[in-house]
């Protein structure tokens, strides 16, 4: 893949729930490649190049992509097809020629190689129209949404997947792509991102996959484990049921996403699939990891992921989830070097980088819940604190966490996300560990100048290190250690998160006070 010249990198700050990120822009597409460079094992089996050093062509019907594609020397010719306006099937029609093989009502990518398909302009729109890529390689999809493609009802198109890639088929990246459909199978639509019958090296990076039923499978059936090597990053997967993805057999990476509103499901490992899952942010929904709807079980690699607000069902036949305390059953080697950000800079930076029209950013793996802001670097040597009274003096003002909700990262046996904030210091929160946030909400911008943390009695000592977040913008407002009032400069925040990151042992806070002034 040849980089694009003269890069003029943009850095912006990505805001996060603690710790400070940069995403980087890069540069507008230019002729002859994509923008960046394949990442995941989409860069394993010789690399992902797509249609780099071939001819540009641009394109505003899906009839015009067929033609670029029949219009090459062979199947194999290398070609860039830039995309703009809306792809339908009122102006995609099938074009015969010894170069490709397509058909009406899809974009067909068939028995070809070295192609890549470039949303550019003001935006490519796929719309009910979905992409299928069969007996191919070499591969890139970037830049473009994909929406409403249906397997039932009219118009129907590539089977109900937005995106589907089936027989043989090796290197695809599909990047800064969103795809989307307005339900799941009882109104007509499928996955919105499978692979099945020998399907590998493949990277979804930096997209959006939102309102669904199914957001994809790797596998079509318990008997299809022909699939593998799949990488799965700085994605956000919002408001789906299930299939987060699917896994059947094979191998997959899936680090740095952001999963909102899972309804049913999410990564689901089953038939002896393998799941390396690491620093992803899981928020607002049900059972996010495990085997589920079979008894042929799969394995996970878990390792830096944040659960917040996640609920687990019971385990049972036919389904087998991995929490409330997710730990790893196997272990899954990287053959590639990619760069973490920390899992709780994940729901900011992918913000600002997943989907289509987003400015092709992303990050450059800096996040660290320990970073400091870049314009203020540590002192060499931290300045003495000064421990708190064991019991905190009254404040001024009402306790504004009174009436609030809560949250966390997790919650031991017998301990509640709420006891935090019911005014008793007799009930309490621990997280289900040594380490582990907790959280005080509101439904809009509460101004907050003053936090107490208070710990029940005969506890006293057990918090270590800790940092205060506002939550709304990731931005740090306090850091020490032992419970006790905290000041900081007023701040206009929904969620105030209280982060222990070491203790003395199990610890527990009884009562997180939130104050005006």
């Amino acid at each position: 893949m040849r980089r694009p010249v003269a890069l003029r990198l943009q850095a912006t700050l990505a805001t996060a729930a603690v710790g400070i990120a940069i995403v980087v822009t890069l540069p507008t597409p230019q002729a002859s490649a994509a923008v960046g460079s394949a990442t995941g094992y989409a860069t394993q089996n010789g690399g992902t190049t797509g249609g780099a050093g071939g001819q540009t062509v641009r394109a505003s019907t899906g009839t015009a992509i067929h033609a670029a594609l029949c219009g090459r020397t062979s199947s194999s010719t290398p070609i860039v097809i830039e995309v703009t306006g809306t792809i339908n099937h009122g102006n995609t029609s099938k074009v015969s020629g010894s170069s490709c093989n397509t058909a009406a009502g899809v974009i067909e990518l068939k028995q070809i190689s070295n192609v890549t398909i470039l949303g550019v302009g003001g935006g490519a729109v796929f719309d009910q129209l979905g992409i299928h890529i069969r007996d191919s390689s070499n591969i890139i999809i970037q830049n473009v949404t994909i929406r409403n493609v249906k397997k039932s009802g009219s118009p129907t198109s590539n089977g109900g997947d937005a995106i589907g890639m089936e027989s043989t088929v090796r290197n695809v990246w599909v990047d800064h792509v969103t795809l989307e459909a307005s339900g799941g199978e009882s109104e007509g639509y499928d996955g919105l991102f499978d692979m099945k019958d020998n399907t590998q090296y493949v990277t979804l990076s930096y997209s959006t996959l939102r309102n669904s039923g199914r957001g994809g499978l790797v596998g079509s059936s318990e008997s299809d484990l022909s699939n593998s090597f799949i990488t799965y990053h700085h994605n956000l997967y919002e408001n789906i049921d299930s299939r987060t993805p699917l896994l059947r057999g094979g191998t997959a990476h899936i680090y740095n996403n952001h999963y909102v509103s899972l309804r049913e499901s999410g990564i689901n490992s089953r038939a002896g699939a393998k799941a390396r899952v690491e620093n992803n942010y899981f928020q607002n929904s049900k059972d996010v990891l495990g085997t589920f709807y079979t008894n042929e079980r799969g394995f996970w690699q878990v390792s830096g992921n944040t659960f917040d607000n996640v609920t687990w069902s019971t385990a049972g036949n036919e389904n087998y989830p991995a929490g409330p305390n997710p730990t790893s059953n196997t272990t899954v080697g990287i053959p590639y070097s990619y760069s973490l950000d920390g899992a709780s800079c994940v729901p900011g930076v992918v913000r600002q980088t997943a989907g289509a029209n987003t400015g092709l950013k992303v990050s450059n793996g800096s996040c660290s819940p320990q970073t400091p802001p870049p314009t203020t670097p540590p002192p060499t040597t931290p300045p003495p604190t000064t421990p708190p009274p064991t019991t905190p003096p009254p404040p001024s003002g009402t306790n504004l966490s009174l009436g609030a909700g809560a949250d966390g990262s997790s919650k031991a046996s017998g301990t509640s996300f709420g006891n935090v904030k019911d005014g008793s210091i007799s009930t309490y929160w621990s997280p289900a560990g040594s380490t582990g946030s907790i959280s005080v909400k509101w439904g809009s911008a509460t101004r907050v100048s003053r936090v107490i943390i208070r710990e029940p009695s005969g506890t006293q000592g057990s918090i270590g290190s800790w940092q205060l977040v506002n939550s709304d913008t990731g931005g740090v407002l306090a850091s020490g250690s032992g419970a006790g009032p905290i000041s900081f400069s007023a701040t206009s925040s929904s969620k105030i998160t209280f982060r222990i990151n070491s203790s003395g042992g199990v610890p527990r806070v009884g009562e997180f006070e939130t104050y005006a002034s």
